[in-house]
């Protein structure tokens, strides 16, 4: 995990300014706001929709492969930094309510005093359903073709072509 402060100057405008854009999409989502939240992402496929509700804190180390669903009120807090990136990849479906969190804060009372982040990077493989009100903590792999269930809160990598569900997320089944 990388630490950072979301506090300084140039975070806060960054913020600012990818929080209007979410705004204006939600109030609106129309092609043109589509467009406009897409061009915040660092790299955004073809055929991506996106429901309203969307919020992102940056946007822009935020990848999404082709084809990928995300459907309402989806939160991604992702960090301005390589260490907060986040990778969803093509043919995914994300369920309503789901949170993405590359963010997290320190444990120890007197390191939380400084405002300081931590980001590690999540990484969503090809064909991922992410069902409802479902959460991906920082530093989680989601493997190729597997199914996180509903509400299900996801604390460790996830292996490809599996079944999770609970808090913690737990395998119960090979797909």
């Amino acid at each position: 995990m990388q630490v950072f402060t979301s506090l300084n100057k140039e975070y806060l405008a960054l913020r600012k300014q990818t929080g209007d854009t979410c705004r204006l999409f939600n109030k609106s989502p129309s092609k043109g706001n589509l467009k406009r939240i897409r061009e915040l992402f660092l790299e955004c496929g073809e055929g991506v929709i996106i429901e309203a509700g969307f919020h992102c804190d940056y946007g822009n180390q935020i990848t999404i492969g082709d084809r990928t669903f995300i459907n309402i009120n989806c939160t991604v807090l992702d960090a301005p930094i390589d260490e907060g990136a986040i990778t969803i990849g093509s043919d995914c479906l994300i369920g309503p309510n789901v949170q993405i969190l590359t963010v997290s804060h320190a444990l120890n009372p007197a390191q939380r005093l400084n405002k300081e982040n931590f980001a590690a990077p999540i990484t969503i493989g090809n064909n991922v359903w992410i069902g409802a009100g479902a959460i991906v903590l920082a530093g989680i792999t989601i493997g190729d073709n597997s199914v996180i269930g509903a509400g299900s809160v996801v604390t460790k990598d996830v292996t490809a072509n599996t079944v999770v569900v609970g808090n913690p997320a737990q395998k119960i089944r090979d797909i």
